[in-house]
């Protein structure tokens, strides 16, 4: 059994998106319940969440950006560049929680205290462009945590596996010119999927260029056309960059039941997805993974996905 960190932290609920809003915190709720129900907790460890150094924060988001979002959280303000970004006074304190804890798994990770963490946060973050919060998203979690990786641990290639059925546009233009990030994206294209960027052909630029790969998938399609793009896609690139350590963008709203979206992919499609990446952090990062929480938000079938991800973590 590998030694796996669990990242939970009441306060995550204090970011109020209001009453409507598909990312609330019943989210995280069902999650724990899930993981709970399935009898995991005694086996995973829990991680602490601190709130993020700023000097982390800063290699990926501009400090005009940062102050920005801090105000307006401040001021009262419900939203933050779009309608879609519900917030409240408490939301800027709740990003930068779920930053730091992504963090502190991460430092877990390479110090050798475990060897994978499932981090279920919010408010999620791989659509937040460095000066523009989207999506649900205002600090993008996994890119900070792969510039920290770089930075703090001298860690050469990352790889990032973004398996949301969203395109994580924020993740993709930050290191779209990195040729030191392979950033690996399978999710919804066309249709009224948000937000409408990762096509085959945005393959990166610069120095960077080759060292970002989009799957967009049809609306409709289900388990066996993701076991194919996976292997027709993901394998084959990060046998080639052979990435020391792996983050996941973790996102359930492809299932069959989630309404965010019009895919048909099981509860039994993820588990092969993540056996998959648990393969590949086996083969090229001696393990090394780092599943942090983007979207999902079908209630009744959280529980059941998160303690499938967190049992294929654990090996057990």
């Amino acid at each position: 059994m590998k030694r796996t960190g669990f990242l939970y932290d009441q306060r995550y609920l204090l970011h109020d998106t209001g009453p409507y809003h598909p990312e609330r915190s019943e989210r995280l709720q069902a999650i724990y319940q899930g993981i709970e129900s399935a009898g995991l907790l005694p086996h995973l460890t829990r991680i602490t969440a601190r709130p993020a150094d700023m000097q982390w924060v800063e290699t990926i988001h501009t400090e005009k950006y940062i102050r920005r979002f801090e105000e307006v959280c401040l001021s009262g303000h419900r939203t933050l560049d779009c309608e879609d970004n519900q917030m409240c006074r408490e939301t800027y304190e709740t990003a930068l929680l779920a930053v730091g804890g992504t963090l502190e798994a991460a430092r877990m990770i390479m110090a050798g205290e475990l060897d994978n963490a499932f981090c279920a946060i919010r408010p999620p973050g791989h659509h937040a462009e460095r000066e523009e919060a989207m999506g649900f998203c205002y600090f993008n979690n996994v890119a900070i945590a792969a510039r920290y990786l770089q930075m703090q641990w001298n860690i050469q290639r990352v790889g990032i596996v973004d398996f949301d059925v969203h395109h994580g546009n924020g993740t993709q233009h930050i290191f779209e010119k990195d040729p030191t990030v392979f950033y690996y994206s399978i999710h919804e294209h066309p249709s009224f999927a948000y937000p409408g960027t990762g096509r085959e052909f945005e393959m990166g630029s610069g120095e960077g260029y080759g060292f970002t790969k989009n799957s967009p998938v049809l609306p409709g399609q289900s388990d066996e056309d993701y076991r194919r793009l996976f292997e027709q896609d993901l394998l084959p690139a990060f046998e080639k960059f052979v990435p020391e350590v792996i983050i996941v963008s973790t996102g359930f709203d492809a299932h069959k039941e989630d309404d965010m979206a019009d895919m048909r992919v099981t509860t039994e499609g993820f588990a092969w997805i993540m056996r998959s990446i648990m393969k590949l952090a086996d083969t090229y990062a001696q393990g090394r993974l780092l599943s942090v929480l983007e979207g999902g938000y079908a209630l009744d079938r959280l529980p059941e996905l998160a303690a499938d991800h967190v049992r294929i973590m654990l090996d057990a």
